[in-house]
């Protein structure tokens, strides 16, 4: 961003659709420096100007949206970020009021009309010349009431001469009036004004859906006062990290952080997913937003309120609704030629005809009836409907995307390439095989082994470690403990001494027969490190510890695989042999060992050129540049880095891979329902076009056929959000 230049962002009244969006494009593209530096987030109504030069003012945007029908009010912040102002009643209700009072006045005058003709058969069939003077009046305030919100729009499209759906409809409604056929424009505007009404509705229902994660978080945090151990009650946004919090049960947790006192069970539906409440205790990690369950937990801030994980999903789902999906950006370039084909069609229709067979009334009103038809409302808010309750049905179920065309490349995948460690594995290692020697007990293997690790932060010791304690083995640390570098320790247990450490160790001290090389080979073999233990006259035992396979990785490939993703390839930078055992345990036939980050890109970009569509699966910075490579990228959110999950399309936040066979058939189901949203819309177009040629089609019939196949998309549409 350069030195004369800032972000600035705007709260769009009357954006609900990529028509306004595209409108407002043109209107203030050309006054920041082009179209590229506007971005903009249907779902919350938010346009942001990413470079604002300096010598642009707020009021100069405001000015410049004022002439399309919507209006431009500055975004404001808040204690959780950014948050659009509030609407004021107008706002919220004129919509709805307007469109019930051109209900109202067209039954009012068509009432009038009816009793003024002699009956409703006589009114229906009537022209103009019959109508009463009452009637006219009460059919206009219809079309006015119906129209108010529409007028402004089509004014502005007419100007630009960028003809659109709003200016098909006042055409249309203002060429039946002119021709005396009032219940029929008056109708035309009410139906049109019905059909706007119920697009603002679906779009505000999937934009609750997600902006309701907002309001997870608390506005408040109890801080503790280290001296007194009493609370106090301060905005979340000014408590800074490192900060103790104390959070009663059944709070919901205001910040990320770590528990430091406590324990409970917490409910982290809203960030990862999981259906089932998680048992934590202390060390654990906390989600800001997330439900304290049982027990009162002190924690320590980690992140301060803009960095939670809470806020990151919100910033991504913001962002992700300025990536159009293929299908949008296809729908959007469609309509961009189809709405001025159609009314070129249109005055084809009222002129050529005329001319050669005469009847200027009937072509003139059959072009009409070809206008309302053209409106391309259905076709138009057919898809972003679509993949807004898609995205919000993601969200939901602990899978974020971040955009509208990563929502549709899982349901394209022909190969997945997944990272072994802390992906297809849990990403930490635990003791697998104790295997007892010489009169020795497990137990008491464990207990000795345990002693003579207690003090070490190694991975493989704290392993040990915690298997003791989850055994229920009693130990005190061994005393005279002497570290032997690279290779293991010595420490005195009672009234003896013992070792413990590598294969190359227990080779140094002589002890290995060739029962214990054979036992030890196996063991690595199958991917394990081995740990052994003895002492001065005989080893004690052989311990195998090795990183545990998630439980569901297995069942998660057999899906996909049952999906006809049959090409799953497993990338890691571990040697060959344990890479070879995981892949046998999780049922990966195709796999390589000993990666840099580099020959991870390279590997994705084979696997790409031999199968089509490449999705890569990790969570370590080093799987970055292979998620950023590969068509589709795909982090493990809970446990990630980061840096993998800023840089991945899509995050598990749960990190269960069962999630990944579920995208794929809900990106497939999604991918359906936009193709099928997108043929009713043309089949329904195309059918009237041909009636309104025969002359078989009314106004009013048209609007109700696009308003039924609006209404009929729109719900279509909705059914992802179950």
């Amino acid at each position: 961003m350069s030195d004369d230049s800032q972000s600035s962002s705007f709260y769009i009244r009357g954006m609900d659709c990529a028509e306004e969006v595209a409108v407002l494009k043109r209107a203030v593209g050309p006054l920041v420096g082009g179209e590229e530096n506007l971005s903009f987030d249907a779902l919350r109504g938010k346009m942001t100007i990413l470079d604002l030069p300096r010598d642009v003012s707020a009021a100069q945007i405001v000015e410049a949206v004022s002439p399309t029908g919507m209006t431009a009010t500055a975004w404001h912040g808040s204690a959780h970020g950014e948050s659009a102002p509030p609407e004021p009643f107008w706002e919220r209700r004129g919509r709805t009021l307007l469109c019930t009072s051109s209900g109202l006045l067209l039954l009012a005058a068509f009432t009038v009309h009816a009793l003024g003709s002699g009956s409703l058969s006589a009114a229906l069939r009537a022209d103009h010349e019959t109508v009463p003077i009452a009637a006219i009046l009460l059919y206009l305030a219809a079309m006015v009431t119906g129209a108010w919100f529409v007028v402004p729009k089509a004014i502005y499209a007419a100007r630009s001469l960028r003809p659109d759906m709003n200016l098909l409809m006042v055409i249309a409604v203002i060429g039946a009036a002119g021709i005396g056929e009032w219940f029929e424009a008056a109708t035309v505007s009410f139906l049109f004004s019905m059909a706007l009404l119920l697009e603002r509705w679906s779009v505000g229902r999937a934009r609750r859906a997600i902006g309701s994660l907002l309001e997870l978080s608390p506005d408040l945090a109890r801080v503790v006062d280290p001296d007194s151990d009493r609370t106090t009650a301060i905005p979340v946004a000014e408590v800074p990290i490192g900060t103790q919090v104390r959070v009663r049960a059944g709070d919901r947790i205001p910040l990320d952080g770590e528990i430091l006192k406590g324990r409970t069970d917490v409910n982290q539906s809203a960030i990862t997913g999981e259906s089932m409440p998680v048992d934590k205790q202390e060390g654990d990690e906390v989600f800001a937003g997330t439900v304290n369950g049982a027990g009162t937990i002190d924690i320590e801030v980690t992140k301060a309120t803009g960095d939670t994980t809470l806020a990151k999903i919100i910033k991504l789902v913001e962002e992700a609704q300025a990536r159009r999906s293929p299908s949008e950006q296809w729908v959007e370039r469609f309509a961009r030629y189809y709405t001025p084909i159609m009314m070129a069609l249109a005055v084809g229709v009222a002129i050529l005809p005329a001319l050669a067979v005469g009847g200027w009334g009937v072509w003139f009103y059959r072009a009409l009836v070809l206008l309302v038809i053209a409106c391309p409302c259905a076709l138009v808010i057919s898809t972003p409907v679509s993949v807004v309750a898609g995205l919000a049905s993601s969200a939901r179920a602990g899978v974020l995307v971040k955009g509208g065309s990563y929502l549709e490349a899982p349901a394209r995948l022909q190969a997945i390439a997944f990272d072994k460690t802390g992906t297809l594995t849990l990403g930490r290692p635990s003791v697998q095989r104790v295997i007892p020697f010489n009169d020795h007990t497990e137990e008491g293997l464990l207990a000795t082994a345990a002693s003579l690790e207690a003090e070490s932060n190694h991975p493989l010791a704290r392993a040990i470690v915690v298997a003791a304690e989850s055994a229920g083995v009693s130990f005190e640390p061994a005393r005279s403990l002497t570290m032997i570098a690279g290779k293991g320790a010595e420490g005195e247990i009672g009234d003896r001494r013992f070792w413990i450490g590598s294969h190359r160790l227990m080779e140094e001290k002589g002890a290995e027969t060739p029962e214990f090389h054979r036992l030890a080979e196996e063991m690595e073999d199958s991917g394990h490190s081995l740990i052994a233990l003895g002492d001065d006259s005989h080893i004690c035992g052989l311990i195998g510890v090795a990183d545990e396979i998630r439980p569901e990785a297995t069942s998660a490939l057999r899906e996909l695989r049952s999906l006809g993703i049959e090409n799953l390839v497993m990338l890691t930078g571990d040697n060959e042999r344990t890479t070879a055992a995981v892949a046998a345990a999780v049922g990966v036939t195709d796999f390589a060992a000993e990666l840099l980050p580099q020959d991870k890109v390279d590997a994705v970009a084979r696997l790409g050129n031999e199968s089509g569509a490449v999705a890569m699966v990790g969570d370590g910075v080093n799987d970055a540049p292979a998620l950023a490579a590969a068509d589709l990228g795909i982090a493990m959110g809970a446990a990630g880095t980061d840096a993998a999950i800023e840089t991945a399309d899509i995050a598990l936040m749960s990190d269960d891979l069962r999630r990944l066979p579920w995208l794929i058939l809900h990106s497939r189901q999604t991918l359906r329902i936009i193709r099928q949203n997108i043929f009713f819309a043309l089949a329904v177009k195309a059918g009237f076009i041909v009636l309104a040629a025969l002359g078989l089609a009314t106004l009013w019939m048209a609007i109700a056929a696009d308003m039924g196949a609006s209404l009929l998309v729109i719900a279509n549409a909705l059914r992802l959000l179950r």
